[in-house]
């Protein structure tokens, strides 16, 4: 049975993978060769490109965590972001040899055997950190629900930019809002408060959140404040707030779609809230945007 944690409730993302990952074949098969080499968000990446690192996220975790492969480390010096972008960078160049064909093949290979790892994993245990949630070790059921945040915000890169409709489907994207959320203590580990202290996150159609200070930090669980003067308060959009964690859009493109209470500094690190890995600036370009680890 799973617990709480300072994240809040567990998610349960085993019932989406399916249909998000059946959800990414229908669309490869209907791509042509022009939309294959159509460009993406992902600086330099086409979508052959995208889909290439999709197969990647998926096949590094069933070698690393189910079979216990683990050959890559970074080196000596390299920070993770770095490492992360380069194993990236990697993988991708080595799938431009594949066809269109081999390379939708081996995801269809894939299919279901993230959902079958996952389901045999206790999801109540402690695992390793997800990295934007904070470095101490978390609840498993956080990992996985990180792993299908990654799938869906690249397959809606991919649907972009061959223009096709998102997966905004409230089952779809709850899942993603829901878990991005379980950041907030980790964004607030700065800011101090008094203990009770409350803020309030809330996403248009998908939900609300609160994040409460205890004596050792802050949590995060579903609902709003109960307190008559919460020491800050943000709304927006899903769309605005998926695109604000991943580093899609700057805040101060999407200022009109967000609405703010309270103490102006807190809500600013709110809104600074992130959900991947940001490589550090290199000569090269930088891909901080793909991959929320």
């Amino acid at each position: 049975m799973v617990t709480m944690s300072k994240w809040g409730r567990p998610i349960d993302v085993l019932p989406t993978f399916a249909r998000e990952e059946q959800a990414l074949i229908d669309v490869l098969a209907m791509l042509t060769a022009e939309q294959w080499a159509a460009p993406t968000a992902c600086t330099g990446w086409s979508v052959h490109d995208l889909v290439a690192h999709i197969l990647d996220v998926k096949l590094r975790r069933l070698s690393r965590d189910r079979d216990d492969h683990r050959v890559e480390q970074p080196l000596p010096g390299e920070s993770l972001g770095r490492f992360v972008d380069r194993i990236n960078e990697q993988w991708v160049l080595a799938c431009r040899r594949l066809s269109f064909e081999a390379l939708t093949s081996l995801i269809v290979d894939t299919m279901g055997q993230t959902t079958d790892f996952w389901s045999r994993e206790d999801l109540d245990e402690l695992g390793e950190p997800v990295t934007w949630a904070g470095p101490d070790p978390a609840p498993r059921w956080l990992d996985a629900a990180r792993d299908y945040t990654e799938f869906w915000v690249h397959q809606q890169q991919l649907r972009e930019a061959v223009g096709v409709v998102g997966l905004d489907w409230p089952e779809f994207r709850l899942p993603v809002v829901d878990t991005f959320m379980r950041a907030l203590p980790y964004t607030l580990r700065n800011v101090e408060a008094r203990t009770g202290r409350q803020i309030g996150y809330s996403v248009t159609d998908t939900g609300k959140w609160v994040a409460r200070r205890e004596a050792d930090g802050w949590t995060v669980d579903h609902g709003s404040p109960t307190s008559r003067s919460p020491l800050a308060m943000v709304s927006t959009d899903a769309d605005t707030f998926w695109r604000l964690c991943t580093r899609s859009v700057k805040r101060a493109d999407v200022a009109e779609k967000i609405t703010t209470e309270g103490d102006e500094n807190v809500c600013a690190t709110m809104l600074d809230m992130v959900t991947i890995i940001v490589p550090e600036p290199e000569p090269h370009a930088s891909r901080g945007n793909l991959r929320s680890v």
